[in-house]
């Protein structure tokens, strides 16, 4: 398989910044997801005409058949980066001939089960560490890194937490 940072349709991405740089309202949009319960732990996310699959491990009640939310926080974490890595390495001239991200989050049980308050029910720390072969000097590569944590909107929004307004409508 051939692959490349440069596959990335950069003047597409160029003309949607051109674009918004003009009119801001352009940028203004919302992603919609829904989740539906199928059973147990057992639920299924539509978003666009995507579907992602979720379950608990089986400690916690689920049956171990899907991914749990947890992982797909670091997934998109995870996957995130990367495309922001391959975005400010082809926006430098450099490529890559494997990139890999491994994210991970720690957490302690005693704050989901409710059995020590001090904790939180999720991730007491998320990590990451990646993988590239390239050419590239270890200086640019820590240019791309930080570019890529700072430009993430699931980074960000992990870091800086992002307001949830909730509502209940019975049917």
């Amino acid at each position: 398989m051939t692959r490349s940072c440069f596959s990335l349709d950069m003047d597409t991405y160029d003309q949607t910044r051109e674009a918004i740089r003009n009119d801001p309202q352009l940028g203004q949009g919302a992603f919609t997801a829904v989740t539906e319960w199928v059973d147990g732990a057992r639920a299924r996310t539509t978003a666009r005409s995507f579907t992602i699959e979720t379950d608990e491990p089986a400690p916690l009640g689920g049956t171990d058949k899907a991914v749990d939310p947890m992982e797909l926080l670091l997934a998109a974490v995870g996957t995130c980066l990367q495309i922001g890595w391959v975005t400010h390495a082809n926006k430098r001239g450099i490529d890559f001939r494997s990139l890999r991200i491994e994210t991970k989050g720690e957490y302690d049980l005693q704050g989901y089960l409710a059995l020590d308050p001090s904790l939180p029910p999720g991730f007491t720390n998320i990590s990451y560490t990646v993988e590239v072969d390239t050419d590239a000097d270890p200086a640019v590569l820590d240019e791309i890194r930080a570019a890529a944590e700072d430009g993430s909107p699931v980074t960000q929004n992990v870091v800086k937490g992002t307001p949830i307004q909730s509502a209940v409508r019975k049917v």
